[in-house]
């Protein structure tokens, strides 16, 4: 294996029958797919301009132009879901479920396109580009949110991209909503956690309803203010919030997720002028630590 390479012969082997040019297209044949997708992974893992990247990954805008059309068409999104139903099959995923956001903030090259004032309803379809491209002001500047639901160890299930300035709470049921996991044989796809941990920006009656109307242990703290409302309306404000203290420290993981996530710098800081790439990028690091969580597995 060469020293830029970023995959091992048999994570490449996994994902390789599940891009679309290993199916059969019309047209010209794509070049090497191993070497556009391993630069695609370097670019995003250094943070380096596209016209920076080596070379020997082959000319830039093919990987841009790949990059683009696989987060558009929903290719990275595909072998993301492959790899939980493995996972799954094999009981790999931790289905006690942590919520969180984390803020990153937007380099001046990605923010120089025309921004509309974006709404929830833009986030509902991850394959089209919300009005804002998922920009917003926050106290640090221009910035960018990235949402995920995350299993027991941290891994990503579900991500999606946000305005820095935007709250947490409003995200939730969308990110449950997209939570699907299919089985390697029949049933229908899982998309119910037995628990879900979540910090105080989680605390509504609505999360709280939703979770409670399907079964799901909420593991959320409700924070004072909330508390004072409560018992100022006597017995009209209801009982009061109970929650396991000991099983919410595993909401831990969540935050050491992004700190895997910011590893690669490409995606600590936001350099994509379109929420679509930057999502893009945060799906292939998330298939990066699930392909080497199945390594562990086998082993």
């Amino acid at each position: 294996m060469s020293r830029d390479a970023v995959l091992s012969d048999g994570q490449w082997e996994r994902i390789r029958p599940l891009l679309p040019s290993s199916v059969g297209r019309r047209g010209r044949p794509f070049r090497d797919d191993r070497r556009v997708v391993e630069g695609i992974i370097w670019r995003y893992r250094v943070g380096t301009p596209w016209r920076d990247v080596p070379r020997s990954f082959g000319p830039w805008q093919t990987l841009w132009k790949r990059h683009r059309r696989y987060s558009g068409d929903g290719t990275w999104d595909r072998i993301h879901a492959e790899l939980l139903a493995d996972a799954d099959a094999v009981d790999g995923v931790d289905w006690a479920v942590s919520v969180d956001s984390t803020i990153n903030r937007a380099h001046q090259h990605a923010t120089n396109l025309p921004r509309d004032t974006g709404a929830l309803s833009n986030y509902t379809n991850l394959r089209e580009e919300p009005a804002d491209h998922a920009i917003g002001r926050s106290r640090g500047g221009l910035s960018t949110k990235i949402h995920q639901l995350v299993d027991g160890r941290g891994l990503p299930l579900v991500i999606m991209v946000g305005p820095g300035q935007a709250g947490d709470s409003p995200m939730f049921p969308v990110l449950m909503n997209h939570l699907r996991v299919g089985r390697r044989g029949p049933g229908r796809p899982r998309s119910r956690p037995d628990r879900v941990r979540g910090d105080k920006a989680y605390s509504s009656r609505t999360i709280r309803h939703h979770l409670r109307s399907r079964g799901i242990v909420a593991v959320i703290p409700e924070p004072a203010d909330q508390q004072g409302h409560r018992k100022r309306r006597g017995a009209r404000g209801g009982r009061p919030v109970g929650y396991d203290h000991d099983d919410y420290k595993g909401r831990n993981v969540v935050e050491r997720g992004f700190n895997d996530t910011k590893q690669w710098r490409g995606l600590a800081t936001r350099y994509d002028k379109l929420a679509l790439t930057y999502r893009g990028g945060v799906v292939l690091r998330t298939i990066t630590l699930w392909l080497r969580h199945l390594d562990a597995l086998r082993q």
